[in-house]
């Protein structure tokens, strides 16, 4: 009994040995990733039980060849641990790291999804107490001349115009989060889309005394689907000419490059904060001061640039946004026609 106590002490201090190495080298590596941990970890466990043995084999006084018998012995078993150790550790790091990136993503939505029910509910409110306030006006005779009355149902249309839109945005993004949408891909010539969108938002553009240019250039031909396709230079124009001061300009220009086609909307809109820059495609950000829309009828701002993220993505593109001399530009990547 008493060998066998100085055996298991011997075989004690070895393994706590390398565990107390182990222990350092963890301390050590505490802002390492998953995997380094768990290869310090194997060591340690293979370490300790190498370090028992070789102790206890040496105290025994094998002969020389029966000391190379349990080296090789250890030394195999030693490797298939490390083996089936990294195997599995190599799973459980990425496990680990996917069920991280999971649960972050997770508050990224839910606070996505919070901000934009507050962002809907403060957006709304302010309309409907308009359109009640009018009709109300309307039905209690308070504006009786037809010039008033003219002007009051101008502006309940425009602000039921607004809250169309909002619905249709809000309907927009739910179709791309619940992975809904379905395109239907065609050859599109990027020119003539970009033509359409200039068209329609000429009239805004023109109120507020801002210049819309398309810049002649060699317009490619994309694989899309044109109804999203058409959304997507609209809203960026829109945003566009939303955030000019009046007298500025939006420029729109596209070509193709070695990764695809490209379309570009850039203005003069002072530049967005860095920090900002890379959020401005979430769902209901403003940023600072709020980023208020500067008086243009039946336009809401906060959901046009993550639908355009959301529907190219959709096509398999990708949209940047940063910052030019007194202004910003957004690009967007797509996938060239064959």
């Amino acid at each position: 009994m008493r060998d066998l106590l100085l055996i298991f002490g011997a075989a004690l201090v070895g393994a706590l040995a390398v565990g107390g190495l182990g222990a350092a080298a963890l301390r050590l590596l505490r802002g390492q990733t998953i995997m380094a941990h768990i290869w310090v970890l194997i060591a340690v466990t293979v370490g300790s039980v190498v370090a028992g043995i070789v102790v206890i084999a040496r105290a025994m006084f094998l002969s020389t060849h029966d000391m190379q018998v349990v080296l090789i012995t250890v030394a195999a078993g030693a490797a298939v641990s490390v083996a089936v150790g990294w195997l599995f550790g190599r799973r459980l790091a990425a496990t680990a790291v996917w069920a991280a990136q999971a649960r972050e993503r997770e508050r990224h939505l839910e606070k996505g999804r919070r901000d934009l029910v507050a962002w809907v509910s403060h957006d709304l409110r302010t309309p409907l107490a308009g359109l009640r306030a009018m009709a109300e006006a309307l039905e209690d005779r308070v504006v009786s001349d037809p010039a008033g009355v003219a002007e009051y149902h101008r502006r309940i249309r425009v602000e039921t115009d607004r809250m169309t839109q909002l619905v249709d945005d809000l309907f927009e993004l739910s179709r791309i989060n619940a992975g809904a949408l379905r395109l239907s891909p065609s050859t599109v010539p990027l020119g003539d889309v970009v033509s359409d969108a200039v068209a329609a938002t000429a009239p805004i553009a023109d109120a507020r005394r801002i210049q819309l240019v398309a810049t002649e250039s060699d317009w490619p031909a994309v694989r899309a689907s044109e109804p999203e396709l058409t959304r997507v230079v609209a809203n960026l124009l829109l945003n566009a000419v939303r955030y000019t001061p009046e007298d500025g300009t939006v420029w729109v220009s596209g070509g193709s490059g070695t990764d695809g086609a490209w379309l570009a909307v850039a203005d003069t809109c002072g530049g967005i904060p860095e920090a900002d820059l890379p959020r401005v495609f979430d769902i209901a950000f403003r940023g600072e001061r709020a980023r208020t829309p500067r008086g243009i009828d039946g336009a809401v701002g906060g959901l046009g640039l993550a639908i355009v993220r959301g529907l190219v993505e959709a096509h398999g593109g990708r949209v940047d946004a940063h910052n030019i001399p007194n202004g910003c530009r957004f690009v967007v990547h797509l996938p060239a026609a064959p």
